[in-house]
């Protein structure tokens, strides 16, 4: 056990303060619409207090607690990987000058960020984009600088929703005390929300020297041995609730073997295409150039934003798509986040927060089908 706190609801005020005293923007979780997504955080009271969300395959929403739970939700609608890999982002503008044409980059520098409430496997779905985009040979310059000087409160779920699966993707509910890939702490702070008996406090757990400063000047009192172990109990019990997994330790050979799976066809039928899955999936990073200029040709952009494996296009090479097909496309998304993105990045590419069950309009559920893989390549 390290060093434990205790930290009232008035005290997250005083973080969230004591946060934009030191620089940062701070972001997290606020109800925007019919949703929970991450955005600016300037008290407290921006949190979804005394929100819930229901999550089930193709169905969102969000339900009134009977309770004023800061963090009783399951997930964001939206990770927080917007927050460093925009869906729309300007790589250069120029401007025609007489002669000439000039060039300037569209990264801004901008204020480090806290991330305050990020959820477990969000927390995890980082480390990957950290490591696919960040620790290669070529690294994406505007997301490392969007990422230099980040400080994480992380919050344990308590609350998950049908949906989740990130117990059995190793992800989730409990986040690791280090990056499994850098062994560096995977956060500053760790706060597990406690309500019984009409107590209402958090519980937190410091991960660096910085978290403790930031843990001192909001007020946080000595915990003790109990509170971390209730914190235990609280994440033991969110991860004994989710009914959804992916037995990981087969998957990977599973999906190789299903190359000509009869399966294919079965999801294609249901599969719309709209890309809804990629779009809101938290490790996701295919991209595409969108080049504009103005009517005159003295103003051109260029824009990096989100594409996917889904769009017919993705694939277009010399007259035509590689994969023509949503059966292919399908097969060729699953394949990667569940096996060929261990081979190419020595981690799997799904954290289980199910946001692709949720999202998708007609409830493909990921679960599902790498489980019915697995019965026809042992069949």
């Amino acid at each position: 056990m390290g060093d434990i706190r205790i930290l009232d609801p008035l005290g997250l005020d005083a973080l969230i303060a004591e946060l934009r005293r030191r620089g940062y923007r701070v972001m997290g979780p606020t109800v925007r619409g019919d949703a929970i997504v991450t955005g600016d955080l300037f008290t407290a009271d921006d949190l979804p207090r005394g929100i819930g969300d229901s999550q089930e395959p193709g169905e969102y929403r969000l339900r009134q607690r009977d309770d004023d739970a800061y963090f009783g939700f399951a997930a964001p609608a939206q990770s927080t990987k917007p927050v460093f890999f925009p869906a729309d982002e300007v790589i250069w503008h120029g401007r025609r000058e007489h002669d000439h044409f000039s060039v300037e980059h569209g990264a801004d520098a901008a204020a480090p960020v806290a991330l305050v409430g990020v959820r477990s496997c969000d927390l995890r779905a980082t480390e990957i984009q950290d490591r696919v985009l960040a620790s290669r040979k070529y690294v994406d310059a505007h997301y490392a600088a969007r990422r230099a000087g980040t400080f994480v409160v992380a919050v344990a779920c308590a609350d998950p929703a049908a949906t989740c699966f990130c117990a059995s993707m190793g992800t989730g509910p409990r986040p690791a005390d280090t990056d499994p890939d850098t062994q560096q702490p995977a956060y500053d702070l760790l706060l597990t929300e406690s309500l019984h008996d009409g107590e209402h406090h958090f519980i937190v757990e410091i991960g660096t020297d910085a978290g403790r400063e930031i843990a001192d000047a909001a007020g946080a009192t000595p915990g003790t041995d109990r509170d971390h172990d209730e914190a235990v109990a609280i994440t033991d019990a969110a991860a004994a609730k989710q009914t959804r997994a992916i037995d990981t330790s087969t998957i990977h050979d599973v999906l190789r073997a299903s190359a000509e799976s009869p399966r294919w066809d079965d999801v294609a039928s249901r599969c719309l295409a709209c890309t809804n899955c990629t779009l809101v999936c938290p490790t996701c990073f295919c991209t595409t150039i969108e080049d504009s200029s103005d009517l005159a040709g003295d103003n051109a952009e260029r824009h990096r934003v989100w594409d996917s494996c889904f769009s017919e296009n993705f694939s277009y090479i010399h007259g035509g798509p590689l994969r023509a097909d949503v059966k292919a496309r399908y097969r060729q998304w699953i394949t990667h986040k569940l096996s060929s993105w261990e081979d190419q990045f020595g981690m799997l590419g799904c954290v289980g927060c199910g946001r692709c069950i949720a999202w998708c309009p007609v409830g493909i559920d990921i679960t599902a089908e790498a489980a019915a893989l697995g019965r026809m390549a042992n069949a």
